[in-house]
């Protein structure tokens, strides 16, 4: 037996199978030729960035488009960061945005449920394959056990910065890299905990040539560092961990932040080490935000659009919050869609050669413009369904209203939505109840006017308008008809038939057309601005309208303005 080989028993008495009979037990995987089988491997940590979703949608598209698999692993071996009910976040913010995996964890509550062959998908759960693969790794001579101490190790870190070298476990600073065996026995003894580090070439003046499917061709120096492969409680690192797990996974794309581009060499190294094919890798440019005249990344912190919950809680359509990703990931994405209006998402041909390499500024308003076309495109109905369903989780006071006459709430939604320019009022579901609140008698009831809200008419003036328009509802049979009513009427009390009339002879009149009409859409809606007036008081009903009108004479625009 060779040393290497009798460390390797040392170190691993428990370990018997080899990395041969591992393999066995994931079997290449039977897709067409050209299919993508990527993955999102998220840590449950902290809540989810929309940076992890955006890298997530991009994997699972491509993966899609190719006819592969996307999965999902989840990366719990940083326990000490490990948050409550994190797994669960992971899985309900893919679900609630339209990206549940292929395979994976798929249902998260009350245990993690799995699904597919390639398992287990909780890395915590994988130690003895990374035993076995480190214990393999240690046989040929590849890695090795270091039992230095943190102040071992923090006292090579201020040598280091004192002789202004490259710092890191490396070459001769690595303390442990030609430990004997007698050495090791020693150590074990007495107790001492280990880690097992990679034995990476030295010197090495290498480089490596990777062709980056978002960058192109790539040339970096090959890894020389001795990284820590499995921590002292036998938990492995995300380096070491991922490239075992995609290898057994037959994950052939890894789509990520660029933030990982300083460890593709290692990583790398490391495929080669376990005599494993080299995934393609994409390096996403993180998403950011202008903060004055820089950029800098969308921050946990700072900024609560980072969360993916921000989304869910305002009621942003799913399918707009992905729109709008696409149009991070393709430039060309918003051609396509004014060419395809009403096109799934699925027929855009999403193309990482296409994918830009700075950072993809964020922008809520941009965000906004996005969702009010798609909620534009979107049937009165499914704005309705839509509404309902996302106000159920976040208000439920909005529930009863829109379902106490689903036929009028659904007409609601419906004004101005036809036609070349439909209506974009709506970014997100959570402006319905203040934009939609007129429409319902215990919420118009709560409404309060301001001062300047009425034109500046007398008391009288302003009851005259509103007798008026109380006549004009038995001329409700066509939108033209009751307008020229109106305007005849108006005629008769002093208004100008329309603002070029009254911009000629200003003094002549009381005002115009649109200072009556003013008067009517507020003593109905208590607002300035609504939809088309003539479909809202078709919708309300002559009754309501009427109500509306009358207590408006008898109790507030014509006593505010006396």
């Amino acid at each position: 037996m060779s040393q290497s080989s009798y460390i390797a028993d040392l170190l691993f008495p428990n370990v018997t199978a080899t990395p041969i009979d591992i393999n066995k037990r994931y079997p290449p995987r039977v897709l067409p030729a050209g299919s993508w089988v990527s993955r999102f491997a998220p840590s449950p940590t902290g809540f989810m960035h929309i940076g992890g979703i955006y890298a997530a949608f991009i994997a699972r598209t491509l993966c899609h488009q190719s006819g592969g698999i996307f999965f999902l692993r989840i990366e719990d071996t940083d326990k000490k960061r490990e948050v409550p009910n994190g797994i669960a976040g992971i899985v309900e913010s893919l679900s609630a945005l339209d990206l549940m995996p292929d395979e994976g964890i798929v249902q998260a509550n009350p245990t993690p449920v799995e699904q597919g062959q390639y398992g287990p998908y909780i890395q915590s759960q994988r130690v003895h394959i990374y035993e076995t693969f480190a214990k393999d790794l240690v046989a040929r001579g590849l890695a090795y056990p270091c039992f230095c101490s943190e102040d071992d190790l923090q006292k090579m870190r201020q040598q280091q910065e004192a002789d202004k070298v490259k710092p890191g476990y490396y070459g001769h600073w690595a303390k442990h890299r030609n430990i004997t065996k007698q050495e090791i026995e020693t150590h074990l003894a007495h107790g001492a905990s280990f880690v097992i580090r990679l034995r990476a070439p030295d010197p090495s003046h290498d480089k490596i040539n990777i062709i980056d499917v978002i960058r192109g061709e790539l040339q970096m120096p090959a890894n020389d560092q001795d990284v820590v492969l499995l921590k002292s409680d036998h938990l492995p690192t995300y380096h070491f961990a991922h490239a075992v797990d995609d290898s057994l996974m037959h994950t052939n794309l890894v789509i990520r932040g660029d933030e990982w581009m300083a460890s593709l060499p290692l990583h790398v190294q490391l495929f080669q080490l376990l005599n494993q094919p080299v995934p393609h890798f994409g390096h996403v440019a993180p998403i950011a935000k202008q903060e004055g005249s820089s950029r800098r990344k969308l921050s946990k912190r700072k900024d609560p659009e980072a969360a993916v919950t921000f989304y869910s809680e305002h009621g942003y359509p799913v399918q707009a919050l992905l729109e709008y990703l696409l149009n991070f990931a393709n430039s060309d994405f918003e051609e396509w869609r004014v060419a395809h209006p009403f096109a799934p998402l699925t027929e855009f041909k999403l193309r990482t050669e296409q994918m830009g390499v700075s950072n993809a500024l964020f922008d809520l308003q941009k965000l906004n413009d996005v969702s009010r076309n798609f909620i534009a495109r979107m049937s009165a109905a499914e704005v309705y369904e839509c509404v309902v369903a996302w106000a159920e989780h976040y208000q439920p006071g909005l529930v009863q209203l829109l379902r106490s006459d689903k036929s009028y709430s659904v007409g609601m939604f419906g004004i101005e939505r036809s036609g070349q320019k439909p209506r974009k009022d709506l970014a997100h579901w959570s402006q319905v109840e203040a934009l939609y609140n007129y429409f319902f008698d215990s919420l118009f009831e709560e409404l309060v006017l301001a001062e300047d809200d009425m034109p500046p008419l007398s008391a009288d003036k302003l009851s005259a308008i509103l007798n008026g328009c109380i006549q004009s509802l038995e001329h409700l049979q066509d939108k033209e008809s009751w307008l020229e009513y109106l305007r005849q009427f108006g005629e008769s009390i002093g208004f100008a038939r329309n603002t070029k009339t009254y911009k000629k002879q200003p003094d002549q009149y009381e005002g115009q057309f649109g200072d009556l009409m003013m008067v009517m859409r507020i003593a109905l809606t208590k607002r300035r601005t609504t939809p088309d007036l003539y479909e809202l008081i078709s919708l309300m009903g002559v009754d309501r309208v009427k109500e509306r009108l009358q207590n408006a004479i008898r109790f507030g625009l014509a006593v505010r303005h006396s």
